[in-house]
Formats: structure tokens, C-alpha cells, sequence
């Protein structure tokens, strides 16, 4: 009689730790893609030649949890409407922000930006001085004629409780599936 029981045991024994072990596998899973694997689909042309219409980018939650948000990070950030929007950032906190003729001025020193960005015809907001609060980030689209963004009131500056994470690769179109980063 006692071997049955050990052989009871034995089996409760193995059907907890195989639902144990789901669970955590779960929870890993979940953890995984809550953090990293938020998708985005972009509306617009406001990020192009980075980023195009249709893309479907995955943002990293994470990002900012443990770091600040930097110049040129492609972010997703929440609008007054509630819409998730992709722009880079351009303005720190703390920053005065100018655009004059199609330079952008960070602190009355003009910012060398990468290669690639579009040129801005029209300044908007920024055609005078601009001052960041300490939680606000001016944010820029790199297609800056088709760009609605900090420039403009409807967007304005940024807080960083409305950025919900960093862009980190582009998954769709499968054929241009690729990390994100400064280019």
C-alpha cells in the first residue's frame, strides 16, 4: 500500500511543478512583451525617409523607467486626443529651443543635427525663444514640412509623463525590418 502512495505523491508532485513552471513561463512571456513589444502603427508621413506611413515600429516601455529621454531618441508619446504619436526628440528639459531660417538653436547655439532630417521652412512656435519646463521635451518630426509637432499648438511641448516609451525596431514591412537608432 505505501508504494501507491509515494506514486500519488509522485504525480501531484510533477502536475504542480509543470503548472508552476507555466505560469512563470507566462508571466515571462507577458512581462516580455508588455515591456518590449508594444506595437505602433504610423499614420502620416511626419517621420520620413526614417520611418514611413503604414510602419509598424515596437516600442521598449522600459526605456525611460530607468533612464532620461535624450537628444534624437524616436519616442512614442500620448497627445491631448489620446492618439499615440511618433516623433524625435529635439529639446531637453531645462532648454531654450529657437528656430531661425530652417536652423534649430538650443541655448542660442545652433544644433548640429544628424544627416537626413529634413529642413524646416516654417518655425511655428519656435520662431521665438522657447523655454522648457523641468519635464518638458520639444519634439521634432524628421520630415519637418509634413510634421505636426512641438511647433505647433495642438502638440506643443512634450511633458514626460506623456512619453510612453522609446521606438527600438521597426518590424513592418517585413523587407525593411530593422533597429532603430541614430542614423
Amino acid at each position: 500500500m505505501e508504494f501507491y502512495n509515494v506514486e500519488d505523491n509522485n504525480k501531484l508532485r510533477h502536475a504542480v511543478n509543470w503548472v508552476v513552471d507555466i505560469v512563470v513561463v507566462i508571466a515571462f512571456a507577458w512581462f516580455i512583451v508588455y515591456s518590449y513589444g508594444t506595437q505602433i502603427t504610423l499614420a502620416g508621413h511626419s517621420m520620413t525617409p526614417l520611418l514611413n506611413s503604414e510602419d509598424v515600429v515596437l516600442m521598449d516601455r522600459l526605456a525611460y523607467d530607468f533612464g532620461k529621454p535624450g537628444r534624437f531618441d524616436v519616442v512614442v508619446f500620448e497627445r491631448e486626443d489620446q492618439k499615440m504619436n511618433v516623433k524625435r526628440i529635439i529639446g531637453l528639459p531645462g532648454e531654450v529651443i529657437q528656430i531661425k531660417g530652417s536652423d534649430i538653436y538650443i541655448n542660442e547655439e545652433k544644433l548640429d543635427e544628424p544627416k537626413g532630417l529634413g529642413r524646416i521652412s516654417l518655425a511655428g512656435l519656435a520662431e521665438n525663444p522657447i523655454k522648457l519646463g523641468e519635464d518638458e521635451y520639444f519634439l521634432l518630426g524628421d520630415n519637418r514640412d509634413s510634421s505636426e509637432d512641438s511647433r505647433f499648438d495642438n502638440i506643443g511641448n512634450v511633458s514626460g509623463s506623456k512619453i510612453k516609451g522609446k521606438v527600438w525596431i521597426r518590424i513592418l514591412p517585413f523587407v525593411n525590418m530593422e533597429l532603430i537608432q541614430l542614423k
